[in-house]
């Protein structure tokens, strides 16, 4: 199997097993690098297996049916896979303040679906980085965060 190949099995598993329907936290200790950077344009740059469990731990609470999905194959070239995916949830948990441009009150009820194009490093068979380019305004919109001028 070529490196490319394997690339892409890490990432999909990645994709289904922490952004999925559901989240098995184990897979970050699995297929997360130690110091694994995790980069959004909605949240602040998360670091270290920790952080990102921290981050989607708070993130499924207060959106608690958040799955995300592919859209097209992934692609692969050396060390980077991209893939595309769409998804969302709705607010019914706690008041969520990690947005960087501001917080939801506890059960907003307010609904997201956005998408997104996401470059993910691998080394040594792990996830190094996943660096993602999303549609942050839709998003933002939608959770009445950010008004249309």
């Amino acid at each position: 199997m070529s490196k490319e190949q394997e690339n892409k099995e890490v990432v999909g598993r990645w994709f289904t097993e922490f952004w999925g329907t559901t989240c098995n936290l184990a897979v970050v200790d699995e297929l997360a690098a130690p110091d694994m950077l995790l980069q959004y344009s909605l949240h602040a740059p998360r670091r270290g297996r920790d952080d990102i469990k921290r981050f989607m731990t708070d993130f499924r609470a207060a959106f608690t049916d958040l799955a995300f999905g592919g859209t097209a194959d992934l692609i692969a070239e050396g060390d980077y896979v991209v893939g595309r995916w769409e998804g969302g949830g709705t607010h019914t948990g706690p008041a969520f303040s990690d947005f960087l441009i501001g917080s939801l009150p506890a059960k907003s009820g307010r609904k997201m679906h956005f998408t997104g194009t996401t470059v993910l490093r691998i080394e040594n068979g792990k996830v190094k980085e996943e660096i993602g380019l999303d549609d942050g305004v839709t998003a933002l919109q939608q959770l009445g965060l950010l008004k249309a001028a």
